[in-house]
C-alpha cells in the first residue's frame, strides 16, 4: 500500500474560483498565476483545466513556460522575472511568450537584438513596492526606446505589483494606484496592477488585465479573511490517515524533546504527515486536523514523517482512518495562523512526494 499521504485537487473548484474572479472583475481579461508548479496544486493540470476560462497564464521564469508549451498548453504565457541572460530570447519568442522588463539591462539585452525579436513586453514599474521595476520618473523614456526598437504591432504594456493591498485601509495601495494611472493617462496603454488582494478589496486598481494567484486555489489574500466570504473554494484538500493508535498513562511524554505530557490515560494517534511532506514544522499542539470528519488537536512536536494527535474526543478512531490537515471544512487559513505563517508557504511547500490527486465527482 502506498503511504498515504495525499493532495486531492478539486478541478470543479478550480473552475469556480476562476468564475468568482469573473464575478469581481467582469470587464477585465486574466492572467491566471500559475507559477511554483500553481503554487503546490501542479501548473500543468491547472493550465489544462482552465486554459478556455482565462486569457493567459503568468509563471515566474522560463522553465516553468517551457514545461507547459512541451504540455501544449497555447495561451499566452508571461515571464513575471522576465529574463535572466539574453540567450533566453530566441527561445521567448520561438514559443511566443510575454517577458516583464524591469531593469536596464534586460533593456539594453533587447535593443543590441538586429532583427528585433517579436516579444510581448510588460514594462514594469516600481509604484512602491520596491522590489523589481523603473522608477516612474524614468517609465516614459524607457517606454518609447523600447517601442521604436520592437516590431510593428508588438504589444508593450505596463505592469506594477501591490505591496498592501491585503490591507483595506492601505494608503499605500492608492498611492500605488494613482501612480500607475499617471502613466498610463502619459502613454496611453493598456496595464495591469490587481493581484487577489486586489481583485476582492480594490476595484480601481482592476485596469484592462488582473492577476489573480492565491485565490484561484480557493485562499483568501485579505488578512483575517477566509475564502469562503468572497465565494472561493478550496481546491486542495491535504489527506493522511492514521498508522498507529496507542493508550499512554497519565504523565507519559509524547516526541521529541519531550514537550507534550498526557494530562491523564488517553489514545494517541500518529498521523503519517510531517514536515518532510510540507506541513509546517513550527505548527504547536492544539492545532486542529480532522480524524473523520471531527477536530482533534495536535500534541507533541511535528516531525519529518509524522505528527501526533489527541484521540481522547475520537476513542473509537483506528489504523486507517482518514485525517484531513486543510480543505473545505478546515481552512488553509486556520492551520497557516496557528503555525504563524500564511497559506501560500504551505500551499508552494508541499513536497513531490505527496501524491496529487483528482477529487472524484459524486
Amino acid at each position: 500500500m502506498s503511504r498515504p499521504a495525499q493532495a486531492v485537487i478539486d478541478i470543479a473548484a478550480l473552475c469556480s474560483n476562476v468564475q468568482q474572479v469573473r464575478r469581481w472583475a467582469p470587464q477585465q481579461k486574466i492572467i491566471a498565476v500559475i507559477k511554483a508548479d500553481a503554487y503546490g496544486h501542479g501548473a500543468v493540470r491547472v493550465a489544462q483545466a482552465i486554459e478556455n476560462l482565462v486569457e493567459a497564464f503568468a509563471v515566474s521564469c522560463l522553465e516553468e513556460a517551457l514545461k507547459l508549451r512541451a504540455m501544449g498548453i497555447q495561451l499566452p504565457i508571461v515571464l513575471l522575472e522576465g529574463f535572466f541572460q539574453a540567450e533566453e530570447l530566441p527561445l521567448i519568442a520561438q514559443h511566443h511568450l510575454h517577458s516583464v522588463i524591469h531593469t536596464h539591462t534586460q533593456v539594453e539585452q533587447l535593443l543590441k537584438i538586429s532583427p528585433p525579436l517579436p516579444i510581448p513586453l510588460w514594462l514594469k514599474i516600481d509604484t512602491g513596492m520596491h522590489r523589481l521595476g523603473f522608477a516612474p520618473t524614468e517609465v516614459e523614456e524607457i517606454f518609447h526606446r523600447l517601442k521604436r526598437h520592437l516590431p510593428t504591432q508588438t504589444p508593450l504594456r505596463l505592469l506594477s505589483h501591490l505591496a498592501s493591498a491585503d490591507d483595506p485601509q492601505s494608503q499605500q495601495t492608492l498611492l500605488q494606484t494613482q501612480g500607475l494611472l499617471n502613466l498610463v493617462d502619459t502613454l496611453q496603454v493598456e496595464s495591469s496592477l490587481a493581484n487577489s488582494a486586489g481583485i476582492l478589496g480594490w476595484p480601481q486598481t482592476h485596469r484592462q488585465w488582473v492577476r489573480p494567484g492565491i485565490m484561484l486555489y480557493g485562499v483568501s489574500p485579505l488578512a483575517n479573511n477566509l475564502g469562503s466570504t468572497a465565494g472561493l473554494q478550496p481546491v486542495m484538500e491535504l489527506q493522511s490517515a492514521l498508522i498507529s493508535v496507542k493508550r499512554y498513562r497519565r504523565g507519559e511524554t509524547i516526541g521529541y524533546s519531550a514537550t507534550w505530557e498526557c494530562p491523564e490515560e488517553m489514545p494517541v494517534g500518529v498521523v503519517a504527515i510531517g514536515y518532510a511532506d510540507g506541513y509546517p514544522r513550527h505548527a504547536p499542539a492544539g492545532t486542529p486536523v480532522l480524524v473523520n470528519g471531527k477536530r482533534v488537536p495536535l500534541i507533541g512536536r511535528v516531525s519529518m514523517d509524522m505528527v501526533t494527535v489527541d484521540l481522547r474526543t475520537q476513542p473509537e478512531a483506528k489504523v486507517g482512518d482518514v485525517v484531513v490537515l486543510w480543505g473545505k471544512q478546515l481552512p488553509i487559513e486556520e492551520i497557516a495562523s496557528s503555525a504563524g505563517t500564511i497559506p501560500y508557504e504551505l500551499l508552494c511547500h508541499i513536497c513531490p512526494r505527496v501524491r496529487r490527486i483528482e477529487k472524484i465527482e459524486t
